[in-house]
Order: structure tokens, then C-alpha cells, then sequence
């Protein structure tokens, strides 16, 4: 029986070249960083939720034990050629932070973030209700994400970072292209994957 990854996953594994150096930011269960091996890619995770760590030492993924907030410094200016920040910048503290650290380690990146602004989640919010889907899977009392933002919000943020935008590729609630790709993203798109690299002098 075949393995199934995540489907963004395999969709970020096709945006990385072969033999490219990863760091995966909040990698999970080491996932991703399985896949790009099947290309030749090398890399490393890092995570802090214990769980994760052990299921990546598992999968024989090479894992590190750091704060994406505040640990990032341990990584070289250029030390790899792409960092992976997959669903996970709306739960560190810092996001501009981050960002900027991901453009000092690499100069190509590639970020993913629910999208705040779907349609479901506007429409739950008028019903008194805060939003819950596949992307938003807790409830509000519960929750990792401590900052909500729509695709046009991520944007002037990354501009700000000298960080610009190769590809934003929208995505649906099963984590496949959206169909109806870059229109009316902001409001049909459950979570947005962008590709960008950083401007150097």
C-alpha cells in the first residue's frame, strides 16, 4: 500500500528542485522532508512538539529541538538553499521576525497559511461564531493560531521583508491548487502557498 502524503505537501516537493538543501520550519511529523529525499534533497526539521520530533527521528528525518521564535540564529546567512514555513506562521509569536530570519538562511522560501478571509469562515463569523473548518480544525479555546490573516494581509508583509513574491498558488480545503486559481482567491481559497525569494543587495 502507498504512503499518502498531504496534498500541499507533494505540491511544495514539486516547487523544490532536486538536491536542494531544506530547512523545514515547523516540520511536523518529518513528512515533506520524505519526499524531497525521494529527489535527492537534503535537509533538516525543526519542531519543539516532543511527538514530532520522535515521529521524524523515526523516519530517520534529521530534527532539531528549537523556538522558531527566538532560536533562529543558530542557522547561517545562506546555510540552505530553500526554507519551508508550511501552516505554521500564524502560531509563532513573531511572524515578521521569522520571516526575516527565513530570508537571511535562504534565499528562496516558501510559506503556507490558512486564509482567515474563506468564505466559510466569513460566513460562520456572521452567524456569531468563530471560524472552524479543515485549515482551522480547532476550537477557539484551543487553538495554536495566535495571529488571523487574509492573502491580501501576507502580502505587504512580505514586501516590507524585501521578500518577493514568485508564485501564490491558492489552495482548496483538501490542500489541492483551487480550481479557480488566482480568482477571487481571498474568498474561495481555504489556504494559500506562496513562492518567494528574498532580494539581496
Amino acid at each position: 500500500m502507498t504512503e499518502r502524503f498531504r496534498a500541499d505537501l507533494a505540491i511544495i516537493a514539486d516547487l523544490i528542485p532536486e538536491g536542494s538543501r531544506v530547512l523545514d520550519l515547523g516540520c511536523g511529523n518529518g513528512d515533506l522532508l520524505r519526499l524531497l529525499s525521494e529527489k535527492g534533497c537534503t535537509g533538516t526539521g525543526v519542531d519543539v512538539d516532543p511527538s514530532n520530533v520522535l515521529a521524524c527521528l523515526r523516519h530517520g528525518v534529521n530534527v532539531i529541538d528549537l523556538d522558531l521564535d527566538t532560536q533562529l540564529g543558530e542557522f547561517g546567512d545562506d546555510s540552505y538553499d530553500f526554507v519551508v514555513l508550511s501552516r505554521t506562521l500564524q502560531t509563532v509569536y513573531k511572524p515578521r521576525r521569522v520571516l526575516s530570519e527565513m530570508g537571511r538562511i535562504a534565499v528562496h522560501s516558501l510559506v503556507s497559511m490558512p486564509n482567515f478571509a474563506h468564505w466559510r469562515n466569513r460566513l460562520r463569523l456572521l452567524r456569531g461564531r468563530m471560524p472552524m473548518s479543515k485549515d482551522l480544525p480547532f476550537e477557539w479555546y484551543d487553538t495554536p493560531n495566535l495571529h488571523h490573516s487574509s492573502i491580501p494581509d501576507l502580502e505587504p508583509l512580505f514586501a516590507s521583508l524585501d521578500m518577493v513574491i514568485d508564485r501564490r498558488i491558492p489552495l482548496d480545503a483538501d490542500g489541492h491548487r483551487h480550481r479557480a486559481g488566482n480568482i477571487g482567491a481571498n474568498l474561495l481559497a481555504s489556504s494559500v502557498l506562496f513562492m518567494l525569494h528574498a532580494a539581496r543587495p
